[in-house]
C-alpha cells in the first residue's frame, strides 16, 4: 500500500478540474425506492438492475458536472452552425447503404420463397387428404356392394349417398347456368325480334297429320304427271340426264 500510494504521487499532476473532469460519486436516488441504492445492493447477475445502477450513476455525475461546467462559463451545447466531418467518406456511405439494401432484398426474396412452400405443402396437404377420402368413400361403398350380394346385408343407402351427390351437382350446374343469363345484345335483340317461336321439330307428323291423306296425289307420286313419257321421263329431266359412259368415250375421240 506504501508503493503504491509512492508511484501515485510520482505521476499525479496537479491540474485544474476543468482539465481532468473527473467525478466520482455513488448512484443517484431510486425514485420508486426513495433510497440511494449502492454497490453492494444490485446483484450482479440481474441484467436490468446492474444496468439501472450504471444509468442512476451516470446520471448523479451529469447533475454534479452541469453546474460546475456553467459556472466556469464552459459552453455544454453543440452550436447550430456546428460542423463536423464524417469519418468515412461518402462512397463508403453509399457501399454501405447498398450493401444493406441488397441484404435487405435477398432477405425478402427469402421469405418469399419461404411462404411459397409453405403454400404449396399446404395445397399439397389438402390434395392428400381429398385423395384419401375419396378412396375412403370408395372403399366403403365397394364393402357394402359386397356385403349385399352376399347377402349380409338388405341396405342400400350407398345408392341413395351417390344420387344425393349426383343431384346436388345438378342443381348446382344448373344454378349456375340460371343466375348466368343471356349478355346484353342478346337481350336487345329478343326484345327487338322477338324469339322466333319454336323451331326444333316442327316438321315433325303428328298422329292427326299421318292419317291425313286429302293432300295425296297418286299421278304424282307415280309419276304419272303431264310432259311424262312411256318410261316416264321427259321434260327438263330428260334434258339434263348424263350421257352414257360409252357416249362420252365416243365423244373424247372424236375431240381428239
Amino acid at each position: 500500500q506504501d508503493g503504491l500510494k509512492q508511484c501515485l504521487a510520482e505521476f499525479k499532476q496537479q491540474l485544474a478540474w476543468v482539465e481532468r473532469l473527473d467525478v466520482t460519486l455513488g448512484p443517484v436516488a431510486d425514485p420508486v425506492s426513495q433510497n440511494a441504492s449502492t454497490s453492494d445492493a444490485v446483484d450482479p447477475e440481474n441484467d436490468f438492475q446492474r444496468e439501472m445502477s450504471f444509468y442512476r450513476q451516470a446520471q448523479a455525475a451529469v447533475l454534479e458536472a452541469l453546474p460546475r461546467l456553467r459556472k466556469l462559463q464552459v459552453p455544454t451545447r453543440r452550436p447550430d452552425d456546428y460542423f463536423a466531418e464524417m469519418a468515412k467518406s461518402d462512397q463508403q456511405m453509399q457501399k454501405i447503404r447498398q450493401k444493406l439494401k441488397s441484404k435487405q432484398e435477398a432477405m425478402e426474396r427469402s421469405e418469399k420463397a419461404k411462404q411459397l412452400r409453405a403454400m404449396r405443402k399446404y395445397g399439397k396437404k389438402v390434395q392428400v387428404e381429398i385423395l384419401q377420402r375419396r378412396q375412403k368413400e370408395k372403399k366403403n361403398m365397394l364393402n357394402a356392394v359386397k356385403k349385399y350380394q352376399k347377402g349380409l346385408s338388405d341396405k342400400l343407402d350407398f345408392l341413395d349417398e351417390e344420387q344425393t351427390s349426383s343431384q346436388g351437382n345438378k342443381k348446382g350446374n344448373a344454378s349456375q347456368r340460371t343466375k348466368k343469363g343471356p349478355n346484353a345484345k342478346r337481350r336487345y335483340k329478343n326484345q327487338k325480334f322477338g324469339f322466333g317461336g319454336k323451331k326444333k321439330g316442327s316438321k315433325w307428323n303428328t298422329k292427326e297429320s299421318f292419317n291425313d291423306v286429302s293432300s295425296f296425289q297418286s299421278k304424282v307420286a307415280h309419276n304419272k304427271g303431264p310432259g311424262k313419257g312411256k318410261g316416264g321421263k321427259g321434260g327438263k329431266k330428260a334434258l339434263n340426264k348424263r350421257p352414257g359412259k360409252r357416249a362420252r368415250q365416243k365423244m373424247k375421240n372424236r375431240a381428239r
